[in-house]
Parts: C-alpha cells; structure tokens; sequence
C-alpha cells in the first residue's frame, strides 16, 4: 500500500489492559512493531489530559503517537521537535460553539444536581465539564434537566456518556457540539488530507460510540461490555453502518481480541494487508 492510514485509537481498556480481562502478551510488542511503519499514523484519542497520556504511554510502554486527540476530544496536540505542541486553531473553533463560556462559567448553574458529582480537576478543562453519576443516570430526569439548563445558556453543546466497568460508575462530559472524538478525528483527517477509507478508529466504551457507529470503520474490542457492544451495533445499523463496525472476537494470530489485540485484528480486517506490518 503506498498511501499513509490513519489508526486513531481510545486508550483505557482498549489500548491499555487496565479492564477485568486478560491480555495476550504478545499484542503490545506487535503493536510496536506496527507503529514502526512509515506509512502508519498513530492517533490517542482519550478522555486523558496530555500529561496522563504520556503517563499512559510510558507506564505500558506504549509506541510514541503523532497525535493525541485528549479530554475527550476537546484538545489535539501534534508531536513536533521532541514536545507536545496545542492545536490552537481547534480550540478557536470549538470555543465558538460555547460562545466562549468556559468550565468554570457552567458549573454554578449546576452545581445544585445532586446526582452529579464534580470530577477531579486533572479531568476538567475549559471546554470540558465532567462529572462522576450512578450508573442508571439516563434512567432519571436528570439529563433532561441537564439539557434544559445548558440550553437557557444558548451554546452548542453534546453530553457525552459512559460507565467504568470497573467501578460500576457512570461518567459524564459536557463538551461544545463539535468537540467530540468524532469531531475531533474528522477534523485530523481533514488537517491530513485523509478520508475514511484511510483512517481506522478503535474504542471500547459508551464515550466511543459517536465515531464506532460513524461512516469512518471502526473496532469495537472484545473485552467491551455486552451493553456497549449491543447498543453500537444497534445504532450502526440504525445508521446503516453496519458493515462499517468490526467487533474484534479473538482467533487472531493466537491472540484474544482484548484491548490492543482487538485493535489489530480490525485494523487488518479492514486493511489486510498491514498483517504484515505486525510480524510474526
């Protein structure tokens, strides 16, 4: 293949084996491999600051991306020169639809939801208001009267959520309508003039589902929850993507589908010819 792919990736429990399931050992090593490959482009796109994505990356000896797509979308740093340089022309655009209000202006008008939890100022960023829930949140009014308060406000907004499977907690992030992973992986592809049959995404939770579900192709790990994986393939075909979404089942080069194994095995479901990227 002489045309660059883009591999735009989620961390936590889909690149990183920090889930309840076990790992093949030999799927980070191939997934070095594969990043050693000039025409491969490697993209994080997490809910992590950059300051925890390169913890990330040096805690499971991660290969170096060229990018990182953080705070759930609302952040993309390129990798220039040996530092993290800010993509300050997407925070111009993103700032628009809040009409320049930032984190700290939306939280008094929230701050009686009982039921929503400040998250930890690590978490938090101007254009990214997120907050710890009970698992059954969407099950209550209070998304409705979340809407209600943020659309009084006349600003541009998604409510983006999730749960940790591993804490049973619901996660939940109020971020302008464009900055979303989506969002934000269209805009890298369009800054690198790539389309979508170019570009592969990877994600594993609630929080990945608005591009798992998009026209770009997109791997759903095996050790994503039986919920997650049932509702993304439910609004995929509601979108007639179905065939667009890879859920990674194992089998692959003697490998169990979990975390950066499932990542490989779609990648070459979509693009088979990078298994020989990955060596033996």
């Amino acid at each position: 293949m002489s045309e660059r792919l883009l591999l735009c990736s989620d961390l936590d429990r889909t690149l990183l084996p920090n889930g309840n399931q076990p790992e093949s050992p030999e799927a980070r090593p191939r997934l070095r491999r594969l990043a050693q490959h000039p025409e491969l482009i490697l993209a994080y796109v997490s809910g992590r600051n950059i300051d925890l994505i390169e913890a990330a990356i040096e805690q499971y000896h991660l290969p170096h991306p060229a990018y990182a797509l953080a705070d759930v979308g609302t952040s993309i740093y390129r990798w220039q020169g040996g530092d993290w340089r800010l993509w300050e022309s997407w925070r111009q655009k993103i700032g628009h639809d809040w009409r320049h209000y930032r984190n700290h202006d939306l939280r008094p008008r929230l701050d009686d939801i009982e039921e929503l939890a400040l998250q930890e100022e690590t978490n938090q960023h101007d254009y990214k208001l997120s907050y710890y829930a009970m698992p059954d949140l969407v099950d209550s009014g209070v998304l409705l009267e979340l809407r209600r308060r943020l659309r009084e406000l006349h600003i541009d907004f998604e409510i983006v959520w999730s749960v940790d499977e591993t804490s049973n907690t619901g996660l939940l992030d109020i971020l302008p309508a464009s900055a979303t992973k989506l969002g934000a992986v269209r805009f890298l592809m369009r800054e690198l003039d790539l389309g979508r049959h170019h570009t592969v995404f990877a994600g594993d939770s609630g929080n990945d589902l608005n591009v798992l579900t998009s026209d770009i192709p997109g791997v759903l790990v095996a050790n994503a929850t039986d919920a997650v994986r049932e509702q993304a393939l439910r609004e995929a075909g509601a979108r007639n993507q179905a065939a667009g979404l890879y859920c990674a089942a194992g089998d692959f080069m003697g490998m169990n589908g979990n975390y950066s194994a499932g990542v490989l095995e779609g990648l070459v479901h979509f693009h088979p010819e990078t298994r020989g990227w990955l060596g033996g």
